[in-house]
């Protein structure tokens, strides 16, 4: 007796697709049974999903796990109606015949098939790293933008746009060896402006300067390719307050790409690009994250705008504070849409807060039973992004509270008043007793 055993091969599927596996098979001899097996953990174990007995003409599942989601369709081929992700893996197909010379002797032959289950993303979303971070006038900062996507199987193809127009990036294939390649470059020190420094002492390297400025050892990490991006900038022409920002019209992005697998056989992939960036013409311009994926039909997409924080709005809670009162100032929102994060920082205007700190960071700013000498003191709020900074303030009105009984002392500091109450309540009971 022959036989020969094959299975068709299989195209990939995407989840909650209706698949059939087809098992072929030619023999002259007598069909004993035919038994389908799903293949784990690297070919160690095959788990019998269904059994044909011949003999018996009876058939046999082995996938209660499966609630009996497959169907005999014929002797040969099983079918799975909604493909999951657990069901992705090799798949075997075993024939056992009878031997035309002697019945007692079971003839074996078996084919395999691999089932490759694909699952379009489920979630993509865009971040900033780093966040929230503040704004800073005085020194160029590498940003990064994070675009994570989920769900996925395989690893999706991700990549940048700006402004609708694709980005070309140059990839990072690992990450940094340490932060201080990653460390932003310094155009203008708050302490030293290099701009006001005498030509004569930068030339000749000169006290406390270290090398001359044609010979300094070359910044490293991304700042690095931008070094003949700047330009020589005259004496006392920079202002330390708005000081001139130069880049190249075209800023170099750089591009990471990275994928991790999850527990449940996706897998999550992240891509990161960071460029050196110019508030100037970076504010309010509009980045996309694209996914492209064979389980789907078009492109996903994320998009933020980098925009700075403009017009902060702030509430105070009670809006009528009295002595004793938990006041509570915070910031609910801003004019325009903001991203990336802002950072929150709270200061009292020619002092220090309530609880001695200079400053507080976070939405909100909390003053506990708030005494009568923080009445008309002036809160400022700086909310700030890598884009830009933005002060508004409020000031605090305390009120008496009538629920604090008063002391002794009237509102003038004097016992005049309840001495005189007491002296007209003692002479009225002594009329009262002398007419009695």
């Amino acid at each position: 007796a022959y036989l020969t055993v094959s299975i068709e091969p299989l195209p990939p599927v995407v989840v909650g697709d209706a698949v059939t596996l087809k098992c072929n098979f030619k023999t002259d001899g007598k069909m004993r049974e035919i038994v389908w097996y799903r293949v784990t953990d690297g070919g160690t174990i095959k788990q019998k999903i269904f059994t044909f007995d011949a003999m018996f003409s009876t058939n046999f599942s082995q996938m209660e796990n499966y609630r009996k989601r497959e169907d005999l369709v014929y002797q040969s081929t099983v079918r799975l109606p909604e493909v999951r992700i657990s069901d992705n893996g090799p798949y075997e197909c075993h024939v056992g015949i009878y031997d035309r010379a002697t019945r007692e002797k079971v003839v074996l032959a078996s084919g395999n098939v691999f089932l490759n289950v694909m699952a379009p993303p489920t979630s993509i979303s865009v971040l900033a790293a780093d966040t929230p971070a503040p704004f800073s006038r005085y020194q160029a900062q590498n940003f990064t933008l994070v675009c994570v996507v989920s769900g996925g199987k395989p690893a999706p193809l991700v990549y940048f746009k700006r402004d609708g127009e694709p980005i070309e990036a140059t990839p990072l294939p690992e990450p940094p060896a340490g932060a201080g390649s990653w460390a932003p470059r310094n155009l203008l020190h708050r302490d030293l402006d290099d701009t006001k420094v005498p030509k004569s002492l930068a030339a000749d390297g000169g006290p406390g300067l270290g090398q001359p400025l044609g010979t300094a050892e070359p910044p490293r990490g991304l700042a690095a390719e931008r070094d003949s991006v700047t330009e020589a900038i005259p004496e006392t022409v920079v202002s330390r307050e708005f000081p001139r920002w130069v880049h190249v019209a075209e800023p170099i992005y750089y591009f990471r790409h990275t994928h991790a697998p999850v527990s449940d056989g996706t897998v999550e992939a992240r891509a990161t690009l960071t460029w050196t960036l110019n508030p100037q013409i970076d504010n309010e311009a509009l980045f996309s994250c694209e996914v492209k994926h064979p389980a789907l039909s078009m492109p996903m997409q994320s998009e933020v705008t980098l925009v700075a924080p403009k017009g902060p709005k702030i509430t105070m809670t009670p809006t009528r504070a009295h002595v004793g009162d938990t006041v509570r100032i915070l910031v609910q929102g801003f004019q325009n849409e903001v991203f990336p994060e802002p950072l929150f920082t709270w200061t009292r205007v020619g002092s220090r807060l309530l609880d001695g700190s200079a400053e507080h960071d976070g939405k909100e700013l909390v003053l506990e039973r708030v005494p009568a000498e923080l009445n008309g003191s002036m809160y400022r709020c700086t909310a700030q992004n890598p884009l830009g900074s933005t002060d508004t303030h409020t000031r605090l009105i305390v009120f008496e509270n009538p629920n604090i009984p008063r002391g002794p002392e009237d509102s003038n500091g004097s016992l005049t008043g309840h001495c005189g109450f007491r002296l007209v309540l003692a002479l009225t009971l002594t009329v009262i007793l002398e007419l009695t």
